[in-house]
């Protein structure tokens, strides 16, 4: 009976102990106890087992997934070994010279300026949820969240790659996410708006547990919130708050869906373009909050920039997801210095990411002929993109679906 108690009263916070040992232990106690004690050992090793579990799982993205979110976490690790994904923001909710309405969900097919060039959609589809949180209507890009919901089940349904980045308004003042006025300290716990950040997860978690495919599953979606934390333009960037700060945001954003229930996201980490790997992990929360590892890096400052950052921040993160066992991805680019260059697709995007290791590629969004980053059908660089996406590794939704 001491050797019960003794194995009952272990503290296994403070340690760890593995199957393979507990079975050793549980044999030998079987052969040292008489049979009238055997059920009071099983009933001890089942409580240890119990005990040994829950000591080490804490909170864990994966803890309470639905079988479909971890398929597409399956399929997200598989696609390098295929190629890259084309990812394009909004990329069904707008273009050039278009834009989808509520009023015509379920009458007209899906549009997309990707398609129109190519004939195929975007493997990964993005949207934002920005203004979710203040009850509204649209979203920041004055996309309503009807029709958001209602393209996120039709993509799904085709086979897309659905991912959501947040663009929340600054819960201090009111102002936008461009409103570097400090606010992080003031939602965390003891924070003077830690309520109302609480409110804010919780409308969000309606709106990501209201994703239901045709067998009223969730649909699985890649949350990618705080975003380009490295910078210093919005309010939860380096400029407003600690990285401390930063990590227990993020935390915390993590537990309190969690704790509303929400088993269909997978959470990507993703930083503006990096300096160092140490940046990086100045911000990174930790393996057990994070799914997928990113940068978004835009060509700002000509090709030649783009591409060495490009090749050193892709070199950062394949070193770092293979020490975490996390696949990484583009999650954002895009060439903003175009000037008359019509093959940057191919001379610059491309060689850049060839063979990177990288699950997809997502370029940004299609407002309008003067702000653009995919192609459309008017645009002077359509071939190069064309040749682009027909490359063997360039993976649209058409090739996608075959993995």
């Amino acid at each position: 009976m001491k050797l019960i108690k003794c194995w009952m009263h272990l503290n296994f916070d403070s340690f760890n102990i593995s199957m393979k040992s507990l079975h050793i232990i549980s044999l030998h106690a079987i052969r040292l106890l008489k049979p009238r004690f055997l059920g009071v050992v099983l009933t001890a090793l089942f409580c240890v087992i119990h005990a040994n579990v829950f000591s080490q799982s804490s909170f864990v993205t994966n803890n309470r997934q639905t079988i479909e979110t971890e398929q597409l976490l399956d399929l997200i690790k598989r696609i390098p070994t295929k190629g890259i994904a084309f990812g394009h923001q909004d990329a069904t909710a707008y273009g050039v010279n278009w834009k989808d309405e509520d009023r015509l969900i379920s009458f007209l097919s899906v549009k997309s300026d990707v398609k129109k060039v190519t004939g195929s959609y975007p493997s990964v589809i993005g949207f934002d949820l920005g203004h979710l949180e203040l009850d509204k209507k649209e979203n920041l890009d004055t996309v309503s969240f009807i029709l958001i919901k209602d393209h996120v089940q039709r993509m799904y349904r085709k086979g897309a790659i659905i991912t959501m980045s947040w663009h929340p308004n600054n819960p201090a003042s009111d102002g936008s996410s461009w409103d570097t006025s400090h606010a992080v300290t003031h939602i965390l716990e003891g924070g003077k708006y830690h309520s109302t950040y609480i409110q804010w997860i919780d409308k969000l978690s309606v709106f990501f547990k209201s994703l239901k495919d045709t067998h009223n599953k969730a649909i699985p979606v890649i949350f990618r919130p705080y975003h380009e934390m490295n910078g210093g333009w919005f309010w939860w960037g380096a400029a407003s708050c600690t990285p401390e700060e930063y990590r227990k945001l993020w935390k915390l954003t993590c537990k309190l869906l969690q704790k509303n229930g929400v088993n269909n996201l997978l959470f990507a980490f993703s930083p503006n373009t990096l300096a160092n790997p140490q940046e990086f992990d100045l911000y990174y929360p930790g393996d057990e909050f994070v799914d997928i590892i990113g940068v978004d890096i835009y060509n700002h400052n000509g090709d030649s920039t783009f591409m060495v950052d490009l090749n050193n921040n892709l070199a950062i993160l394949k070193k770092k997801a293979a020490e975490i066992d996390k696949p990484f991805v583009l999650s954002e680019t895009g060439n903003i210095s175009r000037s008359n260059k019509k093959d940057w697709w191919t001379q610059s995007l491309y060689p850049a990411i060839k063979n990177s290791g990288i699950a997809w590629v997502l370029v940004w969004r299609n407002a309008n002929y003067k702000h653009f980053f995919a192609s459309y059908e008017g645009d002077s660089a359509k071939n190069d993109f064309k040749n682009f996406v027909q490359s063997d590794d360039i993976l649209l939704l058409d090739q996608l679906k075959k993995i």
